[in-house]
């Protein structure tokens, strides 16, 4: 018995011999990378077409179908396939023999009970179909076992007390896609493949796959090459992104594609390798607004943003208290909500980076435990969470920097100080990733005092680091160093007598190279301390190839540069934390006024400010700073006109 129902098969050469418009049938939509077909109707065409040698369902066969679906309100059912009694030549559609159909959160399967007459569900729960996202499931149906794979995930399995019905006859029934009854439960999202496979569990010919949500068995030809717009094909319908946040994919899948950014108020066109710009509305920053209050486990000394695509955007926090450890924060609905917790040991820094599409978040661990150390964690597709994936040796760890260098990935560890014996003069190491046991290795060792901050930046083909040096155990007065990469190592590059740095910020614009050192505090054997001192902008001379003095600014225990831009204009933001006698303090921007240099235009009142972060989403642009003092920080949205 041979019964193969193929989506490119059967629905496009139904949809070519139906009397009605093309466009009013089917649209083929590109999205998210990948092809699919928009079915506005429905489509239905005779089982006849497919049971050519036999009348009879298999008794044991798989469904798979490729779908992305928006989300569905509660209670909303739509159908992907449904197999009716009757239909278009026979008279009115009669009862449902078989369907596949998808609500929030939940898959379910239905069929006529053999003898009784009776309907048959099987559900299969907490299955996030309805997201946005494409999926390919495999759902094998075998006597009483119902099993479902989706995206090459571990399968799912139902039994139930009575197996599949053995003489479900389908003479004279029709199949739909797209729908059940008439004008019901319409699938509202795009189709890509729909295959019944008898006698087999087609998951084993799915997977394993590099693309998981997108793995084909039988894809329509259509689908799969260049859309051709000659005739009355397939209406061709190019996806518009619209986001505030971070530049979508442009490849020559998306060539053609419209991008619009509401948070810059730009439209761009995709060529198949850029972002090419049509119009740009050239903001301004007007004010800043308190926007969000967000609560962490406690005192906050660190905040990464990141995004993983096709999850999110998300806060990472460096909290204080190894008891309640450290937390993961999503952009929900226009604010940052809980999402996950992990253990942590005095966290003072987070750092996110890719290898390999591969998202990963590394903690500096500063706990003066035995053996010291700090924690490398990877993001599980499968549980949508980090989960730990290596222990490192630290010491005193107070910053990760993480770069890329001719096809290789780094970390470097800022080591502050050994707590076996309180010395800041150690090792700082940097670490190589080794693709094929997939874990960090010993690179390179560099001679740091007190080591605070990281700082990877590169100008044209030339790759430099810079540390910032805190303290030698007598003073803050020390030179910070940048190195420069050469013969496959860091090597000694230039000097810069700092005062007490926590931390460095490089930016450029306009072919011109800065550096920008928060200076703590002025401290030695010899006298009192000084909060209320210069940091520095350094900008680079291209005639001596050395870091010259630019600009000092009057900061009060400076621990945070944060470069940004809105529209056309630059700004540098300061994290000002203490003046000997309050953490209650104005944290400042300044504006690029070009021959002034960074001028002051917005004053920030903080509370231990620590850290300041900028991100943008399609809620606007904004920026955030952790509280070292509280377990209060704060979201600003940056109003522009």
């Amino acid at each position: 018995m041979s019964c193969l129902l193929t989506l490119s098969a059967h629905v496009l050469s139904a949809h070519a011999q139906c009397s009605c418009p093309a466009h009013s049938q089917i649209q083929l939509v590109q999205s998210g990378g990948s092809r699919g077909l928009r079915v506005s109707s429905g489509l239905s065409f005779s089982a006849a077409q497919v049971f050519t040698e036999c009348e009879l369902f298999p008794e044991e066969f798989s469904l798979v179908a490729t779908f992305k679906l928006q989300p569905l309100r509660q209670k909303r059912n739509e159908w992907v396939l449904s197999l009716l009694e009757g239909g278009p030549e026979g008279g009115p559609e009669g009862r449902l023999l078989l369907g596949l159909r998808v609500s929030r959160d939940q898959l379910h399967f239905l069929y006529q009970q053999q003898g009784t007459g009776r309907r048959r569900r099987v559900t299969f729960r907490e299955v996030s179909l309805d997201d946005a996202r494409w999926h390919t499931l495999s759902l094998a149906v075998t006597g009483h076992y119902f099993t479902l794979t989706v995206d090459c995930g571990p399968p799912l399995e139902i039994s139930q007390s009575r197996p599949f019905p053995s003489t479900l006859t389908t003479r004279g029934a029709h199949f739909y896609v797209g729908r059940g009854a008439p004008r019901r439960g319409l699938f509202s999202g795009l189709l890509r493949q729909l295959v019944l496979l008898p006698g087999s569990d087609a998951s084993l010919r799915l997977c394993p796959s590099s693309e998981p949500s997108v793995s084909v068995l039988s894809v329509p030809t259509a689908l799969k090459g260049p859309v051709q717009m000659q005739g009355e094909a397939y209406p061709y319908e190019a996806e518009v992104q619209v986001t505030g946040g971070p530049t979508p994919v442009c490849t020559s899948l998306e060539q053609g594609q419209l991008w619009f950014n509401t948070a810059l108020k730009a439209l761009s066109l995709c060529d198949g390798n850029l972002w090419s710009p049509l119009l740009h509305s050239k903001q301004r920053l007007d004010y800043v607004e308190n926007y969000q209050d967000l609560y962490t486990n406690s005192e906050t000394f660190d905040v990464e943003v990141f995004t993983i695509p096709n999850e999110g955007l998300f806060l990472a926090t460096a909290n204080r208290d190894s008891r309640s450890g450290s937390g993961i924060y999503k952009w929900i609905l226009g604010s940052f909500q809980k999402y996950q917790n992990i253990s942590t040991h005095e966290a003072r820094a987070w750092k996110h980076f890719t290898i390999s599409a591969k998202h990963y978040l590394v903690v500096a661990n500063s706990a003066a435990l035995q053996p010291e150390r700090s924690a490398l964690y990877r993001w599980s597709p499968a549980r949508r969470r980090f989960v730990q994936h290596q222990s490192i040796e630290t010491h005193l760890a107070l910053d990760w920097e993480a770069f890329h260098i001719h096809n290789h990935s780094f970390l470097v560890v800022a080591n502050h100080r050994r707590a076996q014996d309180s010395d800041h003069n150690i090792y700082s190491v940097i670490y190589r990733w080794n693709p094929l046991t997939k874990r960090l290795e010993v690179f390179q060792k560099l001679r740091t005092v007190g080591a605070y901050d990281w700082e990877f930046f590169s100008v044209q083909q030339h790759h430099f680091l810079v540390v910032a040096n805190t303290f030698d155990g007598r003073t803050t007065s020390v030179s910070s160093t940048i190195f420069i990469w050469s013969q496959g190592h860091f090597q000694h590059f230039q000097d810069i007598l700092t005062q007490g740095a926590v931390d460095w910020e490089a930016f450029s614009f306009e072919g011109r190279y800065f550096l920008a050192v928060a200076n703590s505090q002025r401290v030695s054997d010899r006298g009192p301390s000084d909060y209320s001192i210069n940091s520095t902008v350094y900008e680079l001379n291209p005639l001596t190839l050395t870091f010259q003095r630019f600009q000092d600014i009057l900061t009060h225990s400076a621990v945070d540069w944060e470069f940004f831009t809105v529209g056309d204009e630059r700004f540098l933001v300061v994290g000002n934390s203490h003046d000997g006698s309050s953490y209650s303090l104005n944290s400042v921007i300044y504006r690029w006024q070009g021959y002034e240099g960074f001028v002051p235009v917005h004053i920030l009142p903080t509370l231990g400010c620590r850290d300041w972060e900028h991100f943008s989403t399609t809620d606007g642009s904004f920026l955030v700073y952790s509280s070292a003092t509280s377990t209060l920080s704060k979201v600003f949205r940056l109003k522009t006109y």
